[in-house]
């Protein structure tokens, strides 16, 4: 799901300014007393962070607001489809893991991803965050960026919620699985 392009069309900027205005409006409780106006101003003045949010949702992540910045004046987004991203599922957590695969290898990792998308993958706290406006992932699990420790062991960390209840689990980071992906965050 490479572009190469880093800036969308005039007709693509629209197109998804409209997509993330509608479900700002229709997901108020994620973004309480901010306005839409506010947000695309900082949108339109950052068309590289535009192009991060359209691989968002080409990949199914229906990023929405879910916070502000008090210091740095940033909005912040959070990928808030239901499940994991469907355009980011069956993917290692890393390009080393990728590497290590002999056969089988998935197409790519989540921080590759992630880095060629300009976005950030959550931590376990944003996760846990994310959690507070919905219900995300009773089906499926995403990858959380993994604590150094853990990683140099040959280990990742992904979430999920199930029975009511926020599940920490580790894998080894060549894994891969069809219901598994990563969740995104971006900074405007």
């Amino acid at each position: 799901m490479k572009r190469n392009k880093k800036v969308l069309s005039a007709e693509q900027r629209e197109e998804l300014l409209g997509t993330l205005k509608a479900r700002f409006e229709k997901n108020m409780n994620r973004h309480k007393n901010m306005e839409w106006t506010k947000v695309q101003a900082k949108l339109e003045a950052n068309p590289e962070k535009l192009w991060s949010l359209d691989d968002m949702e080409i990949t199914g992540g229906e990023p929405d607001v879910v916070g502000y910045d008090q210091k740095t004046g940033e909005f912040i987004f959070y990928d808030c489809s239901a499940e994991s991203p469907k355009g980011r599922r069956s993917i290692c957590y890393d390009h080393e893991a990728l590497e290590s695969r002999k056969e089988h290898k998935p197409a790519d990792s989540a921080i590759g991803m992630a880095a060629d998308m300009g976005i950030e993958m959550l931590t376990e706290e944003q996760y846990r965050e994310l959690q507070q406006f919905g219900k995300f992932d009773t089906k499926t699990s995403s990858w959380v960026k993994t604590p150094e420790d853990i990683r140099k062991l040959g280990g990742a960390i992904f979430c999920d919620v199930r029975y009511g209840t926020i599940f920490m689990y580790h894998n080894g980071a060549e894994s891969y699985y069809a219901a598994r992906a990563f969740r995104g965050a971006l900074r405007v």
